[in-house]
């Protein structure tokens, strides 16, 4: 984050915890601190089960569609969390298949960045009638957040009971596509690879395995134990708050993420795009996922041998798509490409974009899905 902020006097002076704020500011402006996604005014969401026709604001050149939007609960430990989904659906007579997509994790995570890929997918005329489900995941988006220990396994229990779930939003589909953007994607392939979800077919969008700090400081026993400070305060009531604002939530910092790593063209930013992100961060419970996914709680793998040797696990299991965006930063970049070519990935294509081209660049990388669905499912029928 290229933010110029600096600690304040009322803050932690634990002098490890001020160097660590002092070496972000310094040098997070080339890393992803946090994705953000512009939110388009045109669409109004609903906290309660609806339908609404859903149009495109501009970038696609489709017919509108019904969008039907719900709640489904979770439970964890013993918590009932409410979990936002929308479903888009075609109107073809053909086989009906489910796609299932989830957000790239970040503190402003939301459905909507997969939104305009589902509608474009849906709408297409061929021999299977696409049915998509977008999911906020819990602690973001316009899910609830509750005050959880959340990590990489708690992200998995919840992504296993979704798809598993009798009582969801994926309970009337057997044969499940997985699309999934950043972190999203390799906890997929985890869940895959240990039998948990049972996807016919994954596609990994700006697939990524670290956190926005260890990716840039490492995972050393000195670096874990300043994380573990960071994440601790961010957590705590009052002073958590504060820091939070610091590090993520205010419009400067929002920007500058945007415009620097997330988003290859700086031109599709815009004012009301960040007003509405900085909205999202202000939400109740808003700091506790972006807390662990900042310090690298929510990472599913600890290294690069690690992350290909989840996807040599699916090889020959379950076919595979790595979509690399063109200009990701530097480090996300060299982690998406060390995917090309590799053991479980049977195809790899690359796009424009940054760390969400699935958002950025909709029309191109729905036709990459597209082709991926055509060639594993609708030629074989």
């Amino acid at each position: 984050m290229a933010s110029s902020a600096s600690l304040s006097p009322s803050l932690p002076s634990t002098p490890s915890l001020a160097r660590l704020h002092l070496r972000i500011n310094t040098r997070i402006s080339s890393t992803p601190l946090s994705l953000v996604v512009p939110l388009r005014k045109s669409w109004a969401l609903k906290c309660s089960a609806s339908s609404a026709s859903v149009g495109s604001p501009g970038v696609l050149d489709k017919p509108s569609i019904p969008l039907k939007t719900g709640k489904w609960e979770w439970k964890f430990q013993e918590k009932r969390i409410n979990v936002y989904y929308e479903e888009h659906e075609g109107e073809s007579s053909s086989p009906t298949k489910s796609i299932l997509m989830m957000p790239t994790i970040s503190d402003v995570s939301t459905v909507e960045e997969w939104r305009l890929v589902a509608q474009d997918i849906v709408t297409r005329e061929g021999d299977i009638n696409w049915r998509a489900t977008i999911v906020d995941w819990p602690g973001l988006g316009y899910s609830d957040r509750p005050t959880i220990d959340y990590n990489a396994d708690v992200m998995e229990d919840f992504l296993v009971k979704l798809m598993n779930s009798s009582d969801g939003p994926l309970s009337r589909s057997d044969d499940i596509v997985i699309f999934g953007g950043g972190h999203a994607a390799t906890i997929a392939v985890r869940a895959a690879i240990k039998g948990l979800v049972k996807p016919s077919a994954i596609a990994a969008v700006a697939p990524t395995w670290a956190g926005p700090l260890p990716i840039v400081f490492g995972r050393g026993s000195d670096m874990e134990s300043r994380y573990g400070l960071l994440r601790g305060t961010l957590r705590a009531p009052a002073v958590g708050w504060m820091m939070y604002n610091v590090l993520v939530s205010n419009e400067k910092a929002i920007q500058s993420q945007y415009t620097s790593h997330v988003y290859a063209d700086p031109e599709n930013v815009t004012p009301a795009f960040i007003q509405s992100r900085y909205a999202l961060t202000k939400q109740k419970g808003a700091r506790y996922v972006p807390a662990a996914f900042l310090t690298g709680l929510l990472d599913p793998v600890k290294s690069r041998e690690e992350f290909l040797e989840l996807f040599s696990q699916l090889d020959g299991r379950v076919p595979v798509m790595v979509v690399s965006s063109l200009s990701a930063p530097k480090r996300s970049k060299a982690e998406m490409d060390a995917l090309k070519g590799a053991k479980g990935v049977s195809k790899f294509v690359e796009v424009p974009g940054a760390l969400l081209p699935q958002e950025e660049y909709p029309a191109m990388v729905a036709q990459k899905l597209y082709q991926f669905l055509q060639e594993n499912f609708e030629q074989k029928d």
